[in-house]
């Protein structure tokens, strides 16, 4: 099995965690689907819930009033912008010297976020699908795990045997299972419990 690995961003500081909510919604597996909008019943049966866009983007005010908070408390300057993208809501903190709020690979913007998830759940009662980025590292994120996929993708059908990547957030696994999904003669999936889980890159059955 040939191994990969990931260009690295080079963001700096804490490798913070947090406890996630109930769903986390960022990845294409049983287990990773984005099922923020589902709710249990009482038999057990799992329902989809019905979000307008008026409420998403009601969640997206929210927590653009609570990242404005932090940004206050940590003395962090930045523009944020509230948007509902591709049926779900949307917070960008754009400005200089906010690499700090991003961390290493990204894990402390993955902390705040699943923070602001949390905020917005306690005002509105609902899981949210909540996506923040900072300083447009998720848009420049998404283009290296782009080229990550598709190298992967060259030298599966090269040599015709399976490619694991190297672990992955559930935002990164994301962008490499959209990237291989969308190409012909190659499927992926993820293995392993989180932090290690990761991508494998397989031939298609």
């Amino acid at each position: 099995m040939t191994e990969t690995s990931i260009p690295r961003a080079e963001q700096s500081l804490d490798e913070e965690e947090t406890a996630t909510l109930a769903v986390d919604g960022d990845d294409t597996e049983a287990d990773d689907t984005e099922a923020d909008d589902d709710t249990d019943t009482a038999a057990g049966t799992r329902v989809k819930k019905v979000v307008g866009e008026g409420d998403l983007f009601r969640q997206s005010e929210i927590a653009a009033d609570y990242v404005e908070g932090l940004l206050d408390i940590l003395d962090y300057d930045g523009d944020i912008d509230e948007l509902v993208a591709a049926g779900r809501p949307m917070v960008e903190v754009v400005g200089e010297r906010l690499q700090n709020l991003v961390g290493q690979r990204g894990a402390t913007l993955e902390a705040l976020q699943e923070l602001t998830r949390l905020a917005v759940f306690r005002q509105t009662g609902t899981p949210s699908r909540l996506l923040l980025d900072v300083g447009g590292y998720r848009a420049n994120r998404r283009k290296e795990l782009a080229a990550v996929a598709k190298n992967a993708v060259e030298k599966v059908k090269e040599y015709g045997e399976p490619v694991r990547l190297d672990a992955m957030s559930a935002f990164e696994r994301k962008c490499v299972h959209d990237v291989v999904n969308a190409m012909s003669g190659v499927a992926s999936e993820s293995e392993g419990v989180e932090p290690n889980r990761r991508i494998v890159v397989r031939p298609a059955d």
